[in-house]
């Protein structure tokens, strides 16, 4: 049987603290061997992020190197083409092969919008689901509707099921709740503020030495 791998993709503009805690605790709850982080370039449903993609980069790389679970794929932040989860999915099963069980990590607030994703359907085809829940972010299926609604009844699991197949179901797992944003920190910098224990001090030294989030 192969392990599974976690996906956790995002802009990291930048990276905190909520981001590892979140990735952590997967690893801890979930049957994952390792996660591979998947920081996107242009996101295809948001604006561009405010710094620039190798400052990005270089500061997850700062956050995770310690952890050797964790794992950087640069690929989509490096392309030209603005970043969906369908093609990120598809190229990972393309490069990884059919049999490894891909778990995309995502929180219960996008697990209520997934219905709004570009070829949402498809994903069950790539990956498993791993729903991250807080209080008041929490999967309730009274809260699902229509086709998301009928998806999340066919496929709801327990985590054990992500090690028995390499895509289709939907597992949730809880998390430690930090009110912690990277817009906030991006805010707080510009305001001249101290963001310190929001984020990684490498990473904040980082942030203060190339001037990054700066009016």
């Amino acid at each position: 049987m192969i392990a599974p791998l976690g996906l956790l993709g995002g802009t990291f503009d930048p990276v905190h603290f909520a981001h590892l805690r979140l990735a952590l605790e997967a690893l801890e709850h979930l049957p994952l061997a390792s996660i591979r982080w998947v920081p996107s370039g242009q996101p295809g449903h948001r604006g561009a992020p405010s710094a620039g993609v190798e400052h990005r980069l270089a500061m997850l790389g700062l956050a995770i190197g310690d952890e050797p679970r964790f794992s950087l794929d640069a690929a989509d932040a490096r392309s030209a083409a603005p970043t969906f989860t369908v093609n990120t999915l598809a190229r990972l099963r393309a490069e990884l092969g059919a049999e490894v069980p891909l778990v995309l990590i995502i929180g219960a607030d996008q697990m209520l919008a997934l219905d709004t994703w570009r070829e949402w359907k498809r994903l069950f085809e790539l990956a498993h689901i791993a729903v991250a829940e807080r209080p008041r972010f929490e999967l309730r299926p009274e809260v699902l509707a229509g086709e998301l609604a009928a998806e999340h009844a066919r496929r709801s699991a327990p985590p054990s099921a992500l090690a028995a197949a390499p895509a289709g179901a939907i597992t949730k797992f809880a998390m430690t709740p930090l009110d912690i944003s990277a817009s906030a920190i991006r805010a707080a910098v510009a305001a001249g503020r101290s963001p310190r224990y929001l984020l990684p001090d490498a990473v904040l030294d980082y942030i203060g030495l190339h001037r990054l989030y700066t009016r």
